[in-house]
């Protein structure tokens, strides 16, 4: 976990900076603005970058938040599954935070994009970017149900060269004005902030500011596939290089004191006439890879919501064997949707920023209180806890406020995805709480017998060899009511072994592990399997595995139990029932509850249906609609006449 290899630093390279890396992109055209360069601004925006990225980024994220690790994963729905057990009120923090990260994936690949092919502007003032932003937006989604390990392998070659030209041009520029790095000492920043001459600068610039370490959540959300020590290791590289880019750019801005940027963008001032095409290409592939990782990023984020209740079950796809390779496509449409409509919306990066950057300092306050919990679940002294929390909520509610101002100028585009995701994450959660709490259980000893003379009963056709039950009775001694009304009573199912099988998610993201109790030998079997959070759901696979352990080890006898069949010992037939709930209308619910339920349902007809989830063989899936009954009318008053 914590050690460092040469192909892990390049893979981590690849993976997981290219947000924080493509930044230099326009954040120092942000700070600049519409206004005159100065250089009270240009020191000052300086200043607050390197003491951002080193307090923010490398304190923060690198050196504390890695930390908390669960079991190697990472992210801020990881980090709430290593806590959610202590506290009901810390599942509030986690939607927030996951839905607004899922919300910046609307805005991240189109402003990197944009922001990287506006440079040919430089070279073709009358070019319409739009276009090839677009083409080039949806080239890369129309890509992710194909996978991406073979581009994945370039990823962190492309992006070494990235940063150092980032640092080659940084250093070329910081030459011609060694002055420039006077700008490290925060007298510069706290000037700028508290005492700014008389402008709306001043605190705002923060909004600006922030830009630069946007891609900060993506370290730990990505902790999975690279490794503590390769992040911790590379993200020296790469802050050098960020640094050594800013201030070149800052030594470019006050050789041109005084001016306007007219659209310049200092990036590729940095670069000679020569190169720009080159430098061009290679801001573009960097665009792209940031993007990539980001939409990636989204997919596991979704995979894990869906596993801890927090979103619908949609379809996944695992376009290969490598781990981390996961496809979404209904999280697919939905980004390239929202990329699309924002390229179109705000036409140019520079409009971009004004909607970039709210919804993400949202998520990292989220981040920053789940961490405070973790360190005092973990005992770590509670002045600690609270410095962390005062130093932290101080920050980022500062980049918070400044960012509120954006609001009215395109931040509320990523407030109002952010908005509907946390209504979608909390109705199916919300809806998850109230069928949980009203799904009736019943003793499965007291059917112990009853299922046993069912099985004996030559008068009933036989429904199965095998009858599988998906349940969710967590205990093994209780099945739920409605499996019970399916077998005796909707259509009585004769079977020689019962089989029910519960599937538990667990807060460890890869665990794999089973438990068999034969309730009563070659008749009725529980099976519970405990599967991490993100472990696919492949229940068909996994049940075939169990049944093929227990019969080497005598438990069961599969072999069909018609005569003829027997002597040859062909193997019985299984077949799976799935109930699916529908709203019963014999129900009186709260406006509230009423709402939750019937938007549950609305959206539940979108979505996968179960046996799909649970990846069982369709060909062998009995599914039933059952009423979910979640508050039964009371007092009805109905009369009788003759």
């Amino acid at each position: 976990m914590d050690k460092a290899t040469a192909a892990g630093l390049l893979v981590a390279m690849g993976i997981i900076y290219g947000d924080i890396g493509t930044s230099p992109l326009y954040v120092m055209q942000s700070i600049i603005g519409n206004e005159s360069i100065d250089e009270r601004t240009v020191l000052g925006g300086l200043s607050c970058i390197f003491w951002t990225l080193t307090l923010q980024t490398t304190l923060k994220y690198v050196i504390l938040i890695l930390r908390a690790d669960n079991r190697g994963e990472g992210g801020i729905l990881a980090l709430f599954a290593l806590v959610r057990r202590h506290a009901k009120w810390l599942t509030i923090p986690a939607i927030i935070g996951a839905a607004t990260l899922l919300a910046d994936g609307v805005i991240t690949p189109p402003i990197s994009v944009a922001s990287a092919v506006e440079g040919l502007l430089k070279l073709y003032p009358d070019l319409k970017t739009v276009p090839i932003v677009i083409a080039i937006i949806t080239g890369l989604f129309l890509f992710q149900m194909f996978g991406t390990k073979v581009v994945g392998r370039a990823f962190g070659p492309v992006m070494l060269i990235w940063f150092s030209m980032l640092a080659f041009f940084g250093v070329f520029w910081i030459s011609q004005d060694w002055m420039i790095l006077k700008a490290i000492s925060p007298y510069y920043g706290y000037e700028l902030l508290v005492n700014p001459h008389g402008g709306d600068e001043g605190f705002w610039i923060l909004g600006a500011v922030f830009l630069c370490t946007t891609g900060a959540e993506a370290l730990y959300s990505d902790l999975g596939h690279c490794g503590r020590g390769n992040i911790r290791i590379s993200w020296i590289f790469v802050k050098i290089c960020l640094l050594l880019q800013y201030f070149g750019q800052g030594a470019w801005l006050l050789a041109h004191n005084g001016e306007l940027l007219n659209g310049r963008k200092p990036i590729f001032e940095l670069m000679p006439d020569w190169f720009l095409i080159y430098g061009i290409v290679i801001a573009t592939a960097a665009a792209v890879i940031a993007s990539q990782a980001l939409i990636s990023g989204s997919f596991t984020l979704v995979s894990e919501a869906i596993r801890l209740n927090f979103w619908p079950k949609v379809r996944l796809h695992y376009p290969s064997d490598q781990k981390g390779q996961l496809y979404v496509p209904s999280m697919n449409i939905f980004l390239w949707l929202g990329c699309i409509g924002v390229v179109l919306w705000f036409k140019e990066s520079a409009n971009m920023e004004a909607a970039y950057g709210l919804a993400i300092t949202l998520t990292m306050l989220m981040t920053t209180s789940l961490f405070a919990y973790y360190l005092h679940i973990k005992k770590v002294d509670m002045w600690w806890v609270i410095a962390f929390l005062v130093v932290y909520v101080a920050i980022e509610g500062a980049f918070l406020v400044a960012n509120l101002r954006k609001f009215i100028h395109g931040g509320y585009v990523s407030l109002f995805i952010a908005f509907i995701i946390i209504g979608l994450m909390v109705i199916w959660y919300r809806a998850n709480i109230i069928k949980m709490r009203l799904t009736e259980y019943v003793k499965l000893a007291d059917y112990i017998e009853p299922l046993k003379e069912l099985s004996q009963d030559m008068s009933i056709p036989k429904y199965a060899t095998h009858l599988v039950f998906m349940s969710n009775a967590a205990r093994l001694s209780e099945i739920e009511n409605k499996i019970i009304y399916s077998i005796f009573q909707k259509r009585p199912k004769r079977a020689d072994i019962y089989w029910f099988i519960h599937v538990d998610t667990m807060d460890d993201p890869y665990t794999m592990e089973y438990k068999v109790s034969v309730i009563e030998r070659d008749d009725i079997i529980k099976v519970n399997f405990k599967l991490g959070f993100r472990v696919e759901q492949k229940i068909n696979l996994y049940f075939r595995k169990v049944v093929e352990d227990m019969v080497q080890k005598g438990e069961v006898d599969i072999t069909s139990r018609y005569e003829s069949l027997n002597k040859q010992n062909v193997i019985g037939d299984f077949r799976f029932v799935v109930l699916e709930r529908f709203l019963s209308f014999d129900n009186k619910l709260s406006i509230f509850e009423g709402t939750i339920m019937k938007a549950y349902f609305f959206i539940k007809d979108f979505t996968s249906s179960e046996d799909k989830w649970f990846g069982l063989d369709t060909s062998a899936v009995k599914i039933e609609k059952v009423p979910l009954v979640i508050r039964p009318m009371e007092n009805v008053k109905l009369r009788r006449i003759e």
